[in-house]
């Protein structure tokens, strides 16, 4: 984990060593000022030695400024390195999880992923700038303070010794009863991201239910349970500065008492005294900062492993040695193919599939909810490997090509249509970042959304918000089509993506393909058979099961499955489920 961390520092190595040089350098600045003070009072004040005193006090201006410049630029580097380490830290995940299959993902939450990308990596940030410089600097002032302590009179520092081996044992012992909870708070965190953007997300299901009062208990409740183990925490916690004052004014009390009669015993000089008592202040100081350094380290630990996880996490589906970087054409077969999500499952969504397509042929795909539709066609832009098996384009298996050449190959507009905030044509544009506005326009018209678009008071320059709330499901769906069509795929995949797209519009699309881009395999999941049934061939699933395959003419004949929705949709209409639904009741 630490190695991982610390690979992140990258270009702020030099800001990250010279942070502790400083800090040490203001340590020992700070460290010569009592000796010089004790000087003074023992040399100039006492005897009434105006010059000593003034060549002494010039001195302690000079070490004063030094340690200001020392303190600032260990200051100035001690945020720029920790600020860049975050930077790095923040970008390093986005870029894995950017490499992630949908397996990968899987594994993670989305709010979770957005809490290690804010929340812990500012924790992290915050801690690392206490190890560069409280962490490098109470140490070296305890050090110092110690030792210039002994020097000075070795029988009243060793107060401070007792001292610090008891402040330094209620501080451990109160820093390991508070780890437990701050490990726990993140985990907290979690559930109070996903509480706001499930709300943020659904609102308007949420107004339309009339729910506010729901959501709102909801996110109070999340609220409360971060409250409750941060208070839990903290009040350990704050037990570091009632302990720290009795440690302090007991130190003061007996250096104040021993050193009086030292000094009446003519053993001790008043400035010696002087200086002990600054240095007791350092002492206990540096052992503060250390409880604070101690205390950030410990919230920090568990982002620290929330955030190598999302780092370290390598993704399931990786490039071949030697790629093959062109995709010949749009045949794509199957081979005895089965399929689970998780490699521990036991049962197979996808069962023994043998399937083989032509190149340019429109395969139309039905079947009720949880088929497996969805999972056939991923697999053929290797969206997920198979578990068995081999799927093939072009003759080749899909492992083997450049994950880039083939998903560029192979377009899919997905069952959930998503759209970017920005402009119609920077949304277009996802598909082929070079295309002109004529050849996004004519993707449009294929697509027929060009009709909707000439209507919008800016045309293709209209702003779409974010996740295409101010276009119907409609509009959205002709939208994620022409997009795909931008790519000049070799493959298309139509995820039940004119769901919401009326019937005619629905037969005009399909028109366009067949005329426009007939060389272009297409497969086209749908419920309403309206949609498939001019397709080459239509294949029909079951239970992750091949059911049947083959013309509209040819399952009407033989397939009773296909029989039973067919004639269940031309009597009453519906969707696949409904009607199946029906007839079996």
């Amino acid at each position: 984990m630490i190695k991982t961390l610390l690979s992140q520092v990258k270009e702020f190595k030099k800001a990250s060593f010279l942070t502790p040089v400083f800090m040490i350098l203001e340590v020992v600045v700070e460290t010569m000022i009592p000796v010089a003070m004790a000087l003074m009072i023992d040399n100039g004040v006492e005897k009434g030695n105006m010059s000593y005193i003034y060549r002494v006090g010039a001195v302690m201006a000079v070490l004063d400024i030094a340690g200001l410049i020392a303190g600032f630029l260990g200051g100035k580097y001690g945020a720029l390195a920790s600020s860049g380490f975050a930077r790095n830290l923040r970008k390093a995940m986005y870029t894995n999880i950017q490499t992630f299959s949908f397996s990968n993902i899987d594994k993670f939450s989305t709010a979770g992923l957005i809490t290690r990308l804010t929340t812990d990596v500012t924790n992290l940030q915050n801690a690392y700038q206490m190890i560069l410089r409280m962490c490098t600097r109470a140490p070296a002032s305890l050090i110092c303070a110690m030792t210039m302590a002994f020097l000075i009179n070795a029988r009243l520092a060793s107060v401070y010794l007792i001292a610090v081996i008891f402040l330094g044992f209620a501080l451990v012992m109160i820093l390991r009863r508070a780890t437990k909870y701050f490990q726990e708070v993140f985990k907290k965190y979690d559930d109070l991201n996903a509480s706001v953007q499930e709300n943020i997300s659904g609102i308007r299901v949420v107004k339309a239910y009339v729910r506010e009062d729901y959501e709102t208990s909801k996110f109070q409740k999340a609220c409360n349970k971060v409250y409750e183990m941060f208070v839990r925490a903290e009040k350990l916690v704050v037990m570091n500065m009632p302990l720290m004052q009795f440690t302090v004014y007991a130190c003061i009390l007996c250096i104040s008492w021993l050193g009086a009669k030292m000094i009446v015993g003519s053993s001790l000089t008043t400035g010696e005294l002087m200086s002990l008592l600054t240095y007791c202040m350092n002492i206990l100081m540096s052992l503060m900062m250390l409880s604070m350094v101690f205390v950030m380290v410990t919230m920090s630990m568990a982002s620290a492993e929330r955030v190598t996880e999302v780092i370290n996490e390598k993704a399931d589906l990786s490039n071949p040695a030697q790629p093959v970087v062109e995709v010949p054409d749009g045949r794509i077969d199957f081979d005895h193919v089965s399929f689970r999500y998780k490699k521990e499952g036991k049962e197979n969504v996808l069962k023994d599939i043998n399937l083989s397509i032509h190149a340019g042929e429109t395969i139309g795909i039905i079947g009720g909810t949880g088929s497996a539709k969805s999972s056939l066609v991923n697999l053929i832009s290797r969206l997920y490997d198979v578990s068995e098996g081999s799927v093939k384009v072009g003759g080749i298996d899909v492992r083997n090509y450049d994950m880039e050449v083939l998903r560029n190959q192979v377009a899919v507009v997905l069952q959930k249509n998503v759209l970017f905030s920005g402009t119609i044509l920077e949304n277009l544009r996802w598909g082929n970042k070079e295309a002109t506005e004529e050849e996004c326009e004519r993707a449009c018209q294929l697509a027929c959304a060009d009709e909707f678009i000439q209507r919008m008071p800016d045309g293709y320059h209209t702003y779409i918000e974010q996740g295409g709330t101010n276009v119907s499901g409609g509009q959205k769906q002709r939208l994620c089509i022409a997009r795909a069509l931008l790519k000049k795929p070799k493959i298309l995949i139509l995820d039940d993506s004119t769901s919401a797209v009326d019937t005619a519009t629905d037969a005009k699309i399909r028109k366009a393909f067949a005329e426009e881009i007939p060389d272009t395999t297409k497969l086209i999941i749908a419920q309403r058979i309206s949609s498939i049934q001019s397709a080459d061939r239509i294949i029909v699933m079951e239970d992750g099961r091949i059911n049947g395959f083959g013309t509209h003419e040819e399952l009407l004949e033989n397939n009773p499955i296909y029989q039973e929705v067919y004639h269940s949709q031309t009597k009453a209409g519906g969707d696949f489920d409904e009607n199946r639904g029906g007839e079996q009741a």
